[in-house]
């Protein structure tokens, strides 16, 4: 087991709370928890640690004030209650904030801007620069633009990609679940929690909700998703109960309390960019050599082990590398369009020129542009 003791030297957290911990169910702020949220987070700010918190509620909050019966169906109105909620929810958040002298700043993200790298790098920006100015940033996705196309789905994964956007060393995902359980407690009493993840595999993913479970609640996979993101990107992930008393604080000192992921090691900013914000655009079949040597000997991408291409690409687009079984071993961007890739599948290097009457790369995707086994 690994020392929890590591939480509390950390300079840079994410905290998300789920729209169940941030308001009633009839959709009304639950002000008596986001006063005790607001006050550890500004806590945590005042002895050094930059903070950045993603939350729910905005659709539940505006369906609240417009006087929804129940939730809206067609895309317009949740927009319109998302607008009405995020500006509700935000409100909140500087009063309360403001009562200890915490500036906030709001950032609504989608897809888009982690999947664009030029968006990518400028969210960014702007997240450091706030950090640099005191500022916590609040966090939500745009859901009063984002359609299904360039939705990022759900928040636990948001606060993920921004844990990656950001560079952190630890995501605290609060909800109304004490943690990660072998089976689900609600109808197994032999249930119990699991202190410590220390690799997020297909048994831990089958936990939560895949093939095979017990326990099948989308919310809990949402949650091994996110923290499937981190370990792999590099930072630590706590899954707590928001309802716990000092809940923040007893992670971050180290007490034994709710489930904590172990990362493994440290994933490259640009290849964590390409593993989990970019959109893939096709797909690249190899055959077996390929597949070894991406997978175990660290190797480029090269036309002679390609047996085929799914999809229309561009050179510089992030495209999945299968076998012919279709198992995805690797991403990466590729240095030659879907239609030149065609025509040089099972060529050697030094046959690209012939074929295609130029050679900008010997490789179509080199190895600092590719992530194997995602």
């Amino acid at each position: 087991m690994r020392d929890r003791k590591e939480l509390s030297v950390l300079k840079r957290i994410v905290v998300k709370i789920g729209s169940s911990s941030i308001a009633h169910k009839n959709g009304k702020p639950n002000l008596a928890r986001l006063e005790i949220l607001v006050k550890e987070l500004a806590n945590l700010r005042s002895r050094g640690v930059e903070v950045i918190l993603v939350t729910s509620g905005a659709i539940g909050v505006g369906n609240n004030r417009l006087g929804f019966l129940k939730r809206p169906q067609t895309i317009p109105e949740k927009q319109a209650a998302a607008a009405v909620g995020q500006g509700l929810l935000m409100h909140i958040y500087e009063k309360l904030f403001s009562e200890y002298g915490v500036t906030v700043g709001q950032i609504l993200l989608t897809k888009e801007d982690f999947s664009d790298r030029r968006r990518f790098l400028n969210a960014r920006n702007t997240l450091y620069a706030l950090m640099n100015l005191g500022v916590i940033p609040i966090i939500n996705e745009n859901d009063t633009v984002a359609i299904d196309e360039i939705r990022v789905g759900d928040n636990d994964t948001l606060a993920a990609l921004v844990g990656g956007l950001a560079d952190i060393d630890l995501l605290i995902l609060l909800s109304d679940v004490d943690g990660l359980y072998s089976c689900d407690p609600r109808t197994n009493k032999d249930a119990g929690l699991i202190s410590e993840v220390l690799e997020v595999n297909e048994e831990i993913e089958a936990l939560a909700g895949g093939a095979g479970s017990c326990l099948g609640t989308g919310g809990m996979a949402t949650k091994v998703q996110a923290a499937k993101i981190a370990v792999q990107s590099g930072f630590i992930m706590a899954l707590a109960n928001a309802d716990e008393k000092e809940v923040i604080q007893k992670i971050v000192s180290g007490e034994s309390i709710g489930t904590i992921f172990w990362p493994q090691g440290k994933m490259e900013h640009k290849k964590r960019w390409i593993a989990f914000s970019s959109t893939v655009q096709g797909k690249i079949i190899i055959d077996k050599g390929a597949s070894q040597a991406l997978l175990f000997k660290g190797k480029s991408l090269l036309p002679s082990g390609i047996l085929g291409v799914d999809g229309v690409f561009e050179i510089g687009n992030t495209v999945s590398v299968v076998e012919s079984n279709d198992r995805e071993i690797a991403r990466g961007i590729v240095n030659y369009s879907s239609q030149d890739i065609v025509k040089i599948k099972g060529c050697q290097s030094e046959e690209i020129k012939n074929v295609l009457g130029y050679q900008d790369y010997d490789e179509v995707i080199h190895r600092n542009n590719m992530v194997s086994n995602v």
